[in-house]
């Protein structure tokens, strides 16, 4: 048991949304609570769950527990901040996350602010363009979450080093007038 505890003490959660649901029943409603918690290790892990029940508190450890259940690892340069800019989508939710320098902070809305925050992302740029409904905004952000990729994964997945990679970036500037030369010359 005290392992555990050990285990669960490492992540930090936000209780980014709660919503009080009705259930009609033929003596009137039945109330119950809707919780939406964002979990993570701020290291890089981070998972996102929904939990209903009778009571506020009850829906935010079912919460919990879901999250803890459907982490996911997410590369991060430096430590702080993503590799490269990425979309992401949900139903009507679209946002839109950007790398950013060093002392940028986390400019981005409630729901994606949580998520960053136990992600432990230092910097970074986000804008939600579509819905602000907070379940779309949180799986719209996963959703480009899980689409973000290393230097060393894209590197892997081509076959190639991770320093020719980043040369070749390096080198792009110079790159279109060698190909519009190579075009002329042919």
């Amino acid at each position: 048991m005290r392992e555990r505890e050990d285990r669960d003490s490492e992540f930090v959660d936000k209780l980014v949304h709660i919503n009080r649901v009705a259930k009609v029943v033929k003596g009137g409603r039945r109330f119950g609570f809707a919780a939406l918690v964002v979990v993570g290790d701020q290291k890089g892990r981070v998972g996102f769950g929904h939990g209903k029940a009778r009571e506020v508190p009850e829906a935010i450890r079912k919460a919990t527990e879901a999250a803890k259940r459907t982490m996911i690892r997410v590369p991060l340069r430096e430590g702080r901040t993503l590799h490269h800019d990425v979309p992401g989508r949900h139903g009507a939710g679209k946002v839109l996350l950007r790398m950013a320098p060093p002392g940028t902070g986390i400019i981005a809305g409630g729901p994606m602010r949580a998520v960053f925050e136990t992600l432990g992302v230092q910097d970074v740029v986000a804008k939600s363009l579509g819905t602000s409904n907070a379940y779309n905004m949180v799986r719209a952000t996963f959703d480009a979450l899980k689409r973000s990729s290393s230097p060393r994964s894209v590197a892997a997945r081509r076959g190639l080093k991770v320093s020719a990679l980043q040369a070749r970036r390096r080198g792009s500037d110079d790159a279109p007038a060698s190909d519009a030369a190579a075009v002329d010359a042919g």
